[in-house]
């Protein structure tokens, strides 16, 4: 029989089965059991908000389901839109409505509402949840560090400088375009380009020196047309004239310091330590990191700790670049918070290792404690057997395999959201995501 030139189409739209269809049902029954969830995240989009005028928001479980699929597709809010605008099944899950098809920019927007203290309490409701499923007890866990990189250009002290010519510029360029001020000034952005590009090019030292000062030369005469710039906004009472003085107070510092830092680097052959360097004049809360004298990274330092079910337990983001022995004990204090008791058995990479941290993870009652490298320690000191001791130390090897999952899956490795709030949410959004997933698969397994 000839097929027919149309087809019709059916009344409703039925979803199949699929793997990922039944891990969104298991997530959605998770978020269901715990509707604290909700009120968590309810709170943090409500807070600061004057009245409901305006266009219907996304509830608080919506945002949440939003944010879970954001992070584990490593979407972006152009694509979410789309998604949920399109997509029947993630339609299904985040509960939208037929007349409910949120913007790039208000999913943008409620998302980051959300603040790191919210996604923090959000995960130790899963850890509660995973307690009771008798998925995690918490009698044995295992911590490690990472680096999660921030959303910067490889720092040099050129690309710098020239960040600070263009970013002042742009700023006087809106100064005069608003009509708040009219004070003269020289646009020095092209000049500044051609000399980060050809001590970028410059193939030794000698050669740079020269580029170095003439670009040296321009930041400055931008650094004073912007002090200028400043002095006349504060005489102003123009509507944007606090605001634009306080942004220009902000990046005038910054170029100040960057500036300073160069002329101590390269001019005059100074060290200037991780502390008090400028990587980014937008992400100026980057910090540098060294792991282990191989690798500089810039970001933050963030350290986990993962329980026998591969449940992300706890997640703390750092400032600076502690030592990993700093951290030892803290850890297990959190965790005794979390869980109401310490670990049985804990185990950590090397660099956690001292005599002095084992003495106090003993103290807090950790029967078993593992260092991965002894660090001069008997293996009788830290367990009880030989046996033990490989045991944990195979059961420490599957950190790493979570904070790749983590990484490559919940975007973890490189946080794309402005500011250090921004990126702590980001990092321990990514955390809930995954830990949604694990439970999803632990029930549906």
């Amino acid at each position: 029989m000839r097929a027919s030139r149309t087809c019709q189409l059916p009344l409703t739209f039925a979803l199949g089965e699929h793997e990922h269809l039944s891990e969104l049902r298991e997530i959605s029954r998770i978020l269901d059991a715990r509707p604290e969830v909700a009120e968590i995240a309810h709170t943090a989009l409500t807070k600061g908000r004057r009245d409901d005028r305006g266009r219907e928001a996304l509830s608080a479980e919506q945002v949440v389901r939003a944010t879970a699929l954001y992070k584990m597709h490593g979407w972006n809010y152009r694509e979410l839109e789309f998604e949920l605008r399109y997509n029947e099944a993630y339609r299904s899950f985040c509960r939208l409505r037929w007349d409910q098809s949120p913007s790039k920019s208000a999913l943008n927007r409620d998302i980051k509402s959300i603040d790191d203290a919210c996604w923090t309490a959000i995960n130790h409701l899963l850890v509660e949840h995973a307690i009771e499923l008798d998925i995690e007890d918490g009698t044995t866990t295992r911590t490690d560090c990472t680096v999660t990189e921030a959303h910067i250009h490889h720092p040099t002290d050129s690309s710098l400088l020239y960040d600070c010519v263009r970013k002042l510029t742009d700023l006087m360029d809106k100064a005069r375009k608003k009509q708040v001020v009219n004070v003269s000034y020289r646009n020095h952005r092209k000049v500044a380009k051609r000399r980060d590009l050809a001590i970028v090019n410059a193939k030794r030292q000698v050669k740079r020196i020269p580029l170095y000062r003439d670009l040296l030369k321009y930041a400055v005469r931008s650094l004073g047309y912007a002090r200028r710039m400043l002095a006349a906004l504060r005489m102003r009472k123009h509507p944007l004239a606090s605001a634009l003085a306080e942004t220009f107070a902000h990046f005038i510092g910054l170029t100040e310091k960057v500036i300073d830092q160069t002329e101590r680097r390269v001019l005059h052959g100074e060290s200037v330590s991780a502390e008090e360097k400028i990587v980014s004049i937008f992400e100026e809360h980057t910090d540098v990191i060294r792991k282990g004298g191989r690798e500089t990274h810039y970001g933050h330092k963030i350290c986990l700790s993962v329980g026998r079910s591969n449940l992300i337990t706890d997640c703390v983001v750092l400032d600076g670049n502690p030592a990993d022995s700093t951290l030892t004990v803290s850890m297990m204090e959190r965790h005794a918070e979390i869980f109401g008791s310490v670990p049985e058995q804990v185990a950590f990479d090397g660099a956690f290792a001292s005599q002095n941290n084992l003495a106090a993870l003993k103290s807090l009652g950790v029967d078993e404690v593992m260092f991965h490298a002894k660090s001069g320690i008997a293996v009788e000191e830290m367990v009880s057997c030989p046996s033990i001791y490989k045991k944990l130390r195979n059961f420490r090897a599957g950190v790493e395999g979570v904070i790749s999952y983590l990484k490559r899956v919940f975007g973890a490795d490189r946080c794309r959201w402005k500011g250090a709030r921004s990126f702590t949410a980001s990092v321990l959004s990514s955390v809930v995501a995954a830990n949604l997933l694990t439970l999803a698969r632990h029930a549906l397994s």
